[in-house]
């Protein structure tokens, strides 16, 4: 694992928790094609087997893997893991030819709240705080795709999951609701994705990746979702259970073959 220094100056207040983008190198014989990954942790962390676990999974099947540990834990966190995660993305842009990435072979993955940041990167295109400082930022920060796995990807519906959203990221401001609600935001140019759920899934209803599908379906997007009957939440790759396990080959075969990649 290689750290990449993503500013030279971090814009905004980090509240000692420094944006940071890590790269595993991909086994030989390598992919052109890169994938930007968020950890999960509601905003408030960031769990490992969420990031160095994918990234690792991805990296040993011939992809470049970056891990951006992005903002959390803040007062007013919005829109700073925002600014992070497309940084992140126009940085590995920027630096494609480098390291042997096509520049439109980039794709953002997130569990959880990573998957509520990889969807919103996918679908929220306004101006933010902190861009604009170097030449990097006039990258396009779109991305090529998108992998939500159990994420938070639509208007939540629960009481305590909006009491969290609004909470953790807005800092009790509905100012930026609708640009933190990735379903509402999708149109005709969203990235194609790619989600999974369990249906039991305790903390994040799986009716947020069915909501997300339909927002895709409605306007044309390729997506493919699955959903496993059993499993807690926070699984990560799942090593433990034979059937939500599959995923992760489900994955390689829609980067593979759906995507060309």
């Amino acid at each position: 694992m290689k750290e990449i220094k993503m500013w030279d100056e971090i814009p905004g207040p980090t509240n000692g928790s420094q944006p940071a983008l890590e790269y595993y190198e991909p086994v030989s014989p390598a992919r052109d094609a890169a994938v930007v990954i968020f950890p999960g942790g509601g905003y408030t962390h960031l769990a490992p087997h969420e990031g160095k676990g994918y990234a690792e999974f991805l990296a040993a099947a011939g992809y470049h893997a970056f891990v951006c540990e992005y903002r959390i834990d803040m007062k007013k966190l919005f829109p700073w893991p925002l600014t992070d995660a497309r940084r992140a993305v126009r940085l590995v842009r920027h630096n494609a030819a480098a390291y042997g990435i096509d520049p439109h072979k980039i794709a953002v993955m997130g569990s959880s709240a990573g998957g509520h940041l990889a969807a919103m990167t996918s679908t929220f295109f306004g101006k933010v705080d902190g861009e604009g400082a170097d030449g990097i930022d006039l990258e396009c920060c779109r991305p090529d795709a998108t992998i939500c796995c159990y994420g938070v990807v639509a208007e939540p519906f629960e009481e305590w999951m909006t009491n969290w959203l609004s909470t953790s990221l807005l800092g009790g401001s509905e100012e930026h609701w609708k640009d933190a609600s990735p379903d509402l935001n999708v149109t005709d140019t969203t990235p194609p994705a790619f989600l999974w759920h369990t249906s039991e899934d305790p903390v994040v209803n799986v009716i947020h990746s069915y909501r997300y599908a339909e927002a895709l379906r409605k306007h044309g997007i390729p997506h493919e979702l699955h959903v496993f009957p059993h499993g807690s939440h926070g699984l990560g790759l799942a090593t433990g259970n034979p059937s939500v396990g599959q995923w992760g080959g489900l994955l390689l075969n829609w980067l593979a073959d759906e995507l060309g990649w």
